[in-house]
């Protein structure tokens, strides 16, 4: 209920949230009202629903208290104004990704401005990729058929079987990192590599920086890549000490 209020800003009445999440509309009266009463929902005078400032204030002192502001957020700083792109920083937790935090470098004209959906999709994003590259086949199998592998809205070179995301996953471990062009948006290309505590052990997270397909090619890939590796390195190191990576 949360997740579907956090992109309605204008909120929605109970009977929509019901219908949305395939609910009885008296539960979803109920968890309206529990939530309400703990201070996360409130009520407009047009019956609609929406979320209070508390679930974000939750949200950004967890942060800050994570390592997100001291120990990651330089890094990601850092590596946005080297390229002059979007970074942005998922971790892992159990089967799939979050976004968690994010650099947008002021030098560029020409913005890519992402989706706000908090889960990363995993088969046609670089971030997705590079997790995925990390993991054996029947794993890869099984959380890509958990999330589903076919949007209607992605773009032309999204994989749209598990056989074209192996092709994907093995042009990852050939390259070190993934790249996608023009397949979660048109427009777009991103590339993305694992982050692993102090360099070894199971990923924790992963990176990756996007931008306009007009700037962001091949080859500018492969001159941005050290700097990618680096910034994983650094955030590695940086996971020993943040409980935002042990999440997984």
């Amino acid at each position: 209920m949360l997740e579907v209020l956090s992109q309605a800003p204008a909120g929605l009445p109970p009977r929509e949230l019901a219908a949305v999440l395939k609910i009885p509309q008296a539960a979803a009266e109920r968890t309206v009202q529990g939530l309400i009463d703990g201070g996360f929902l409130f009520r407009a005078s047009d019956g609609a629903v929406r979320l209070s400032v508390k679930l974000a204030a939750l949200g950004l002192a967890y942060l800050g208290t994570s390592g997100i502001t001291d120990l990651v957020q330089p890094i990601l700083d850092d590596l946005a104004k080297r390229t002059g792109e979007l970074v942005r920083l998922a971790v892992v937790e159990s089967d799939h990704l979050t976004w968690v935090a994010k650099s947008q470098s002021a030098q560029s004209g020409l913005f890519y401005v992402p989706h706000t959906e908090p889960e990363v999709y995993l088969a046609a994003t670089a971030n997705g990729q590079a997790w995925l590259a990390t993991l054996d086949e029947a794993k890869i199998r099984a959380v890509v058929e958990k999330q589903g592998l076919d949007r209607p809205d992605l773009g032309p070179n999204a994989p749209r079987t598990i056989e074209q995301l192996l092709e994907q996953i093995a042009l990852t471990h050939e390259l070190g990192y993934a790249c996608v062009t023009e397949a979660y948006e048109v427009g777009t290309s991103a590339m993305a590599t694992a982050i692993r505590k102090r360099g070894v052990g199971h990923p924790v997270g992963t990176i990756s920086v996007a931008g306009p397909t007009i700037r962001m090619t091949r080859d500018r890939m492969a001159e941005v890549a050290p700097w990618l590796r680096a910034s994983a390195n650094e955030l590695g190191a940086a996971a020993a000490s943040s409980p935002l990576f042990s999440l997984n």
